[in-house]
C-alpha cells in the first residue's frame, strides 16, 4: 500500500521563529495517519532538520543542476544531503515559469538528487490555457517522457510525482477532485506503461489550494496518495487539519 505523504512548500516564507514554531507544533501533535514533509527556504533547513527530528522529512524546495563549481548562488544535492535533508522538489512550475527551467534541467536535476540519495520531488501540470483547449493530460505526459525513458526502476523508487494544475496555485482555484483524480489516473496509467509495479508503488500528490476543508475528498480519490501543500503548510492548524484528513 503506498503511504499518504503530505508535504508542506513554505516557497519563500519563514525565519528562525517560525521554523520552529511551524516544526515544533508538527512534532507535538503526536502521531499523525500520514508521512509528512517540509519544505523550507535554504537558510532554515539546517535548523528543520534539528527541530523536525525523526517524525518529519526535510527536504529542498530547488537544487542545481551541477554537482560542484563556479555557480554562484546555486546549492547542489550532495550539500543537501550533507545536512541531513532526505527531499528535494524539483520542476515546480514556479521555477519552470520564472526561471526557465526545462524538461532536459528537470531530469538532470532528479538524477543527481537520486545519485545523492535524496527522493525526488517532480512537479508536472498545465496552465489554464492549457486545460481549456483540452491539452491537460498531453502536457503532464510531456512533463514526465524523459523521466519515464531515462531513468532506471530503480531511480522511480526516489521519486515522487505532485500533479499541480498551474491555473490552482496560490490563486484559491481547487481542481476538483475529479478533475484531480482524471490526471492522477493518467499519470498512473503512463507508469504502468512502463511498469505495473512502478505504477502501483509511485507516489502521486496533488498540489493546488489544498486545505483541511478538501484534503479529505482529494484524498479519498483513488490515485491520488497526498498533498503538495503551499500557503497552508505556514499555519500549524491548517496543516495538521489536512494530515489528519
Amino acid at each position: 500500500m503506498r503511504r499518504t505523504l503530505v508535504a508542506g512548500n513554505w516557497k519563500m516564507n519563514a525565519s528562525r521563529a517560525q521554523t520552529e514554531t511551524l516544526l515544533s507544533g508538527i512534532r507535538d501533535a503526536g502521531d499523525l495517519p500520514c508521512d509528512v514533509a517540509v519544505f523550507p527556504p535554504y537558510p532554515y533547513l539546517s535548523q528543520a532538520v534539528e527541530a523536525a527530528g525523526a517524525t518529519v522529512s526535510v527536504g529542498a524546495q530547488n537544487c542545481a543542476d551541477q554537482t560542484s563549481g563556479a555557480y554562484t548562488g546555486e546549492v547542489a544535492c550532495d550539500m543537501l544531503s550533507d545536512i541531513g535533508a532526505s527531499m528535494v522538489i524539483i520542476g515546480h512550475s514556479e521555477r519552470r515559469t520564472l526561471y526557465g527551467e526545462t524538461d532536459d534541467v528537470v531530469l538532470r536535476k532528479t538524477r543527481l538528487a537520486i545519485d545523492c540519495g535524496l527522493t525526488a520531488v517532480v512537479c508536472v501540470g498545465e496552465t489554464l490555457e492549457q486545460r481549456k483547449s483540452g491539452n491537460a493530460e498531453a502536457v503532464v505526459k510531456t512533463q514526465l517522457s524523459l523521466l519515464l525513458s531515462e531513468l532506471s526502476d530503480t531511480d522511480w523508487q526516489s521519486v515522487v510525482i505532485a500533479y499541480e494544475p498551474v491555473w490552482a496555485i496560490g490563486t484559491g482555484e481547487t481542481a476538483t477532485p475529479e478533475q484531480a483524480q482524471a490526471v492522477h489516473a493518467h499519470i498512473r496509467a503512463l507508469l504502468a506503461a512502463r511498469n505495473e509495479s512502478l505504477a502501483a508503488s509511485t507516489r502521486l500528490l496533488y498540489g493546488g489550494s489544498v486545505k483541511a476543508a478538501n484534503a479529505a475528498e482529494l484524498f479519498s480519490q483513488q490515485d491520488i496518495d497526498g498533498g503538495h501543500v503551499g500557503g497552508a503548510s505556514l499555519d500549524v492548524a491548517e496543516f495538521l487539519g489536512i494530515c489528519r484528513a
